[in-house]
């Protein structure tokens, strides 16, 4: 008889996570003892209005901002241990991230932006890596474009293919469609969830946006900094 396989670790296990920006009588409490657990592989939408913390949940979980209380392993890491510096090498190939503005460096080409950091994380051969990640995308032939000279839609395919190119554990996805019109915004989501299926990541998305959370495994929604609601679409 054979044993059953071990379960693995959450991708993401919050505990009365918060969030305060300022100090002393200033300080505003951004999020409010938020408790989630994220099975690896799933998909999930950080659903809620503009001011919700939604995107202040993703900054915690994904290693951009630092929590100011409670307990967060995020890929097997303690990130409430971590300072800036040790967050941003727990990142580094576990965490790849997707953002509405694309936040592609204007002097480096798409294969550049896509192998740069590939290279900062160590990775072998990181411009092939980058040049196959782009291919799967969609831009094997844009590869030596600049992102002043690719459409909108294009340079979110860039910024997904440099989120997906170190096969991360955990993908964040900040309205990814947010500044692309409805056509190449629904091209996009089609893409970023054939790449994530595709890699087996878990992907996190925060929107506003209840179509788009329709389209996840699993939907919390975010109000005044806690957890309003949390449950499975039909």
């Amino acid at each position: 008889m054979t044993s059953p396989s071990p379960v693995p670790p959450p991708a993401i296990t919050a505990r009365n996570l918060t969030l305060s920006l300022g100090s002393g009588d200033s300080a505003v409490a951004i999020l409010k003892g938020i408790d989630l657990t994220v099975p690896q592989g799933q998909t999930l939408a950080l659903l809620g209005p503009s001011g919700s913390g939604k995107s202040s949940l993703m900054a915690v979980l994904s290693g951009l901002e630092r929590m100011t209380s409670g307990t967060l392993s995020v890929a097997g890491e303690d990130f409430a241990t971590l300072d800036e510096d040790g967050l941003a090498r727990a990142r580094r190939g576990r965490i790849g991230i997707v953002l509405q503005a694309f936040h592609l460096l204007p002097t480096m080409t798409a294969l550049e932006n896509v192998a740069t950091p590939l290279e900062l994380a160590g990775l072998p051969d990181p411009r092939e890596r980058a040049a196959a990640e782009l291919g799967a995308v969609g831009l094997g032939h844009r590869l030596t474009h600049y992102p002043a000279q690719l459409s909108g839609g294009e340079q979110q395919r860039v910024a997904i293919a440099r989120a997906t190119a170190p096969a991360p554990l955990l993908i964040f996805a900040d309205e990814p469609t947010g500044n692309l019109d409805a056509t190449t915004g629904a091209g996009i989501v089609e893409l970023l969830f054939a790449r994530r299926a595709e890699t087996g990541a878990t992907l996190i998305i925060i929107t506003h946006d209840a179509a788009l959370a329709e389209r996840c495994e699993r939907i919390v929604t975010i109000a005044d900094g806690r957890i309003a609601s949390d449950t499975a679409p039909a």
